[in-house]
């Protein structure tokens, strides 16, 4: 009978760590992770890459960092093409659009004089991106960028693949050649993450955004948050989940890829695609700031 028991605790124990593993339950959330040491290899790249070590000891520590396979398989199921951006061209949502630019109309004001970048695009790119801020995701990016960065592990990948829904996940060729490029991609990722949360002293794991791990109103990488977000209130902090530093980091990043006062349209297409490359996207965005204009 004991050795009954301890057999049904055993694979009791194992069920609630896959759980865990796979994001359905939070449990153990690193403690988890590390045990099979999915950031062991992770975190001594970033104190190999400079970081300091007991700072990043800590943050790996804490219960709320976790190996996520749940929400980052999207990223090896997504399509941009089963994407509804049609949906922003409604009525609704341009009204929504025109209640924004009068709520907002400082900001946007300023940043068209500072940057030269119209007021419209900028709206229409946040409309699109976060439905005017009033959706930001809800995935923790420390999460979300340490479990893509730590595929390039070939424990970590291989866990990942194991736990990918069979019916909807690539073929394991597709699957490495891109866990191959995201890994890397991501790794760079992390590392504007934690140097952006480090000078605008915010807290890591407090965090959130989408699947990729884009975040704030305009919905920002953290490399692009690093380089080209800007403060929009001049308050001394560059906050991503306002909208004055939205809109201004917004203006910012386009006229840092070559926007200009007046940009004829064939210009400012080629320059929203570096913001989203989706054709379908770009078009998107200028149909709603014509609209918008009237």
């Amino acid at each position: 009978m004991a050795a009954w028991i301890r057999g049904k605790a055993h694979r009791l124990a194992a069920i609630i760590l896959w759980l865990t593993l796979v994001g359905i339950l939070p449990g153990t959330g690193t403690a988890a992770a590390q045990s099979t040491g999915y950031f062991t290899p992770l975190t001594h790249r970033l104190i190999a890459d400079g970081f300091d070590a007991r700072k990043i000891n800590e943050l790996y520590e804490r219960p709320e960092v976790r190996f996520e396979i749940r929400g980052i398989s999207t990223f090896f199921t997504y399509s941009e093409s089963k994407l509804n951006y049609d949906q922003f061209l409604g009525w609704r949502s341009i009204r929504k659009a025109e209640n924004y630019l009068k709520t907002h109309q400082d900001s946007l004001s300023a940043a068209e004089n500072r940057y030269g970048v119209d007021r419209h695009v900028i709206t229409a790119i946040i409309l699109v991106e976060t439905k005017l801020g009033t959706y930001l995701g809800n995935r923790m990016i420390l999460n979300t960028l340490s479990t893509m960065a730590s595929l390039s592990d070939p424990e970590a990948r291989e866990q990942f693949w194991n736990q990918i829904d069979t019916s909807r996940r690539f073929k394991r060729a597709r699957f490495d050649a891109k866990a191959d490029a995201k890994s890397k991609w991501a790794y760079s990722e992390l590392k504007a993450f934690l140097k952006y949360s480090a000078t605008q002293k915010l807290d890591p794991v407090e965090v959130v955004g989408s699947f990729a791990g884009a975040m704030g109103i305009a919905q920002f990488m953290p490399s692009n948050a690093l380089k080209l977000a800007r403060d929009g209130n001049r308050d001394g902090h560059v906050d991503l989940f306002n909208h004055a530093d939205a809109i201004a980091s917004v203006a910012n990043y386009l006229k840092h890829h070559g926007w200009k006062p007046d940009t004829p349209r064939k210009d400012a297409y080629h320059i929203l695609l570096r913001y989203n490359y989706s054709k379908y996207y770009v078009k998107t965005i200028l149909a709603i700031a014509q609209k918008l204009k009237g």
